[in-house]
């Protein structure tokens, strides 16, 4: 029976010692796995999550600021229509005289040519 013993107990240490031997072995592979990941993942350049985070925060930002943007500019052209000078006297009075500088420089342009061609 001592022999029986002695033959259970050298095989379950051996079996243990395999065991160890095996989950050593598996974390010096996870080890080697995750240096060589981390490698990779820094030659692309990725961003980290926290950056991720406050470039999204941004994005979030711009797109309000925008639509209240947009929001004021309808209100704004509602307010100024162009073809409506009765509706807003102040509107059609301030694109009047833009419209006739405009028509005002045209001929002397049109000299200045001609005098240039003449010469």
């Amino acid at each position: 029976m001592s022999a029986n013993r002695r033959i259970l107990d050298d095989v379950a240490k051996l079996a243990t010692s395999a065991a160890g031997l095996v989950q050593g072995a598996g974390r010096e592979a996870e080890t080697l796995l995750r240096q060589r990941l981390e490698r990779l993942l820094d030659r692309m350049e990725l961003v980290t999550r926290e950056e991720f985070d406050v470039v999204k925060a941004m994005a979030a930002k711009a797109r309000m600021e925008n639509e209240a943007l947009a929001k004021r500019l309808a209100a704004l052209e509602k307010v100024i229509q162009p073809g409506d000078a009765k509706a807003n006297p102040r509107a059609a009075a301030a694109r009047q005289p833009k419209a006739a500088a405009k028509t005002k420089a045209k001929p002397a342009a049109k000299a200045k040519i001609s005098q240039k061609t003449a010469k």
